[in-house]
């Protein structure tokens, strides 16, 4: 006991160590940004965006999507002024590369705090989900991260074991990131964050249906840049349209695109013309699954919620849902009763449940994809309500809309709706569900549930998607952690985790001698130019002691393999040929 004791002290003042340097927070600057500019004015005038020919193409105008209201305009960037941009971030990225882990864990600190505190001041169109998430993700940075971006070593396998073989992860230098609008806060931050951890700049095109925002959350990351004594333009906002995109991804070293499949082809073939790397998501056709066995009325909320949660536009959203023919009947009424009471309206304006549709052409698609299904032998089962829209409301509000006796000859069961519908399908068995959960070209994400979690899992793992939410919806995406990203027309490649991290860095291979100086390389006499006659005889039992099948066949060669290099080593005059014997 008398051994033990001072152990077991001094782990207890380590422990007590640890909790209070736990308990007292790490010293991190306040910065402050300047947020009274960005909602719109009470006077601003209604705009209403031209179409086709009509539009501008050398400014992105800005308006505040539940009211119309103008907001101001942002330059379209040329291809010149593009390639600028990217020079400033690389020259910038050379001296980032060299910062240390402590420098670049005070950013995300400093981004922390004001993501955490100063949420209703700062974090202007930002939804609470995207906050969440934004903030797992600086957190699993800040205690993951570094481990991560370390030396990784590996195995060397039997015939290197005199070797010591690592993996080390390099910045690749300007990753640039073109990313969609419905989450302008996360979609910012979420590639940004990546980069910069890694040593990388980041060169971010914001959508231009999310300019104003994106640019006012530029300041935020600026702001929170120069507090740690970064080097300035490592992070650029830029504005624009498809020109502005194209120019980006010719111009850095890796490309992050958020849309939609028919853009990132585009992507794609402008990045195989420089060949860089590319991580495309893509969008979702996400499939949730109902069965039997379920508490129903907690399931429906979540439903709802799959459904609804930013007015539909979420890539990571339930588009299909299949319940089991035993409670269809039973879902298809609670869903009814809690929709007909939802309300949509300007969410500065009122208590509403729902806010608008970015843009005002989607609501017409949206209409179109209920009248098709209506068409086919759909019904509408409900629709919520609007609230008090205003005289100068257009169509930037569409009701949540539920849908019944859907199938997959309907293209709101194929198509990627991105709205407020929830469409409403049965099926009878196990193996129906995934049938037709996998019928579909896209493959983003799943969500299951079951009262037995073995069952919802089983179902779970025989769908063709990247992401899976086991009695739960997208709350894989809230485990930053985990890499984010799908298959078929939702892309490859993945961000967020140890993948997404590493995605953003060049990954190299060394091999370098365990025991240097002591033990080094040397080529065998056998097979050192010019080979000897026995090479080949050699290199036979070489491979067989090393692989050979069992362990006598192993033991054998090693005898023979010994006795050849002696024989080899007695030999007078290295380098010439044995005589052949006779």
């Amino acid at each position: 006991m008398a051994f033990w004791w001072p152990l077991l002290v001094l782990a207890a003042a380590y422990a007590l160590c640890r909790l209070l340097l736990f308990l007292i927070p790490p010293t991190v600057p306040s910065i402050e940004v300047d947020a009274a500019d960005v909602l719109a004015k009470e006077d601003s005038f209604i705009y209403i965006p031209r179409k086709g020919k009509a539009a501008q193409t050398d400014k992105v105008q800005c308006y505040e999507p539940a009211t119309m209201k103008y907001l101001g305009y942002f330059p379209a960037l040329t291809p010149d002024e593009v390639k600028e941009h990217v020079a400033q971030a690389r020259k910038a990225q050379k001296i980032w590369a060299k910062s240390s882990f402590k420098q670049r864990r005070q950013f995300l600190r400093i981004l922390l705090k004001v993501s955490s505190r100063d949420t209703g001041k700062t974090m202007v169109d930002a939804s609470l989900g995207e906050i969440m998430t934004t903030c797992e993700k600086i957190n699993w940075l800040l205690d993951e991260g570094e481990k991560w971006l370390k030396p990784e070593y590996r195995s060397t396998g039997r015939s290197m074991l005199h070797k010591r073989a690592k993996v080390e992860f390099y910045p690749l230098g300007v990753i640039g990131a073109i990313v969609s609008w419905n989450y302008p806060f996360h979609n910012v931050f979420n590639p940004m964050l990546a980069a910069v951890f890694s040593g990388n700049a980041a060169v971010i095109k914001v959508s231009e249906h999310a300019t104003w925002s994106g640019c006012f959350y530029f300041r935020i990351i600026q702001a929170a840049l120069s507090a740690v004594g970064a080097p300035e333009n490592l992070v650029h906002i830029i504005t624009g349209f498809a020109e502005t995109g194209q120019a980006l991804v010719s111009s850095v070293d890796k490309i992050i695109f958020v849309g939609s499949p028919g853009v990132g082809k585009m992507i794609m073939q402008k990045a195989s013309e420089t060949l860089i790397p590319v991580t495309l998501e893509l969008g979702g056709k996400d499939s949730f699954i109902v069965c039997e066995d379920v508490d129903l009325p907690n399931v429906v909320q979540v439903a709802i919620r799959a459904a609804l949660q930013s007015s539909g536009q979420n890539c990571a959203g339930a588009e299909r849902f299949y319940v089991h023919n035993d409670i269809y009947s039973a879902f298809v009424s609670q869903v009814v009763k809690i929709v007909k009471s939802i309300c949509v309206g300007p969410p500065l304006s009122g208590r509403y449940d729902m806010g608008a549709i970015c843009m005002i052409e989607h609501s017409e698609k949206l209409q179109n994809l209920v009248n098709d299904a209506i068409d086919k032998g759909a019904e509408i089962a409900v629709r919520g309500s609007f609230g008090n829209l205003g005289e100068d409301a257009v169509d930037q509000f569409f009701p949540p809309t539920v849908l019944v006796n859907v199938n997959h000859t309907m293209k709101i069961m194929q198509e990627e709706t991105f709205g407020p519908i929830l469409p409403i399908m049965k099926f009878s068995s196990d193996e129906e569900a995934i049938k037709l959960a996998n019928d579909s070209k896209f493959g983003l994400g799943c969500a299951v549930f079951s009262g037995n979690q073995k069952r919802a899992i089983k179902i779970a793992s025989q769908l063709h998607c990247g992401v899976a939410a086991i009695n739960d919806f997208a709350s894989s995406y809230m485990c930053q952690s985990l890499p984010f990203g799908g298959v078929k027309d939702s892309g490859f490649g993945r961000f967020a985790g140890v993948e997404g991290l590493r995605a953003c860095c060049l990954v190299k291979a060394v091999v370098e001698d365990r025991f240097w100086p002591y033990i080094k390389t040397m080529i065998p006499k056998p097979i050192q130019y010019p080979v000897s006659e026995h090479g080949f005889e050699f290199q036979e039992l070489l491979v067989e002691t090393l692989y050979g099948y069992s362990v006598w066949d192993r033991l054998r060669s090693l005898v023979n393999l010994v006795k050849m290099i002696t024989e080899q080593n007695s030999t007078p005059a290295p380098g010439t040929r044995m005589k052949k014997r006779r």
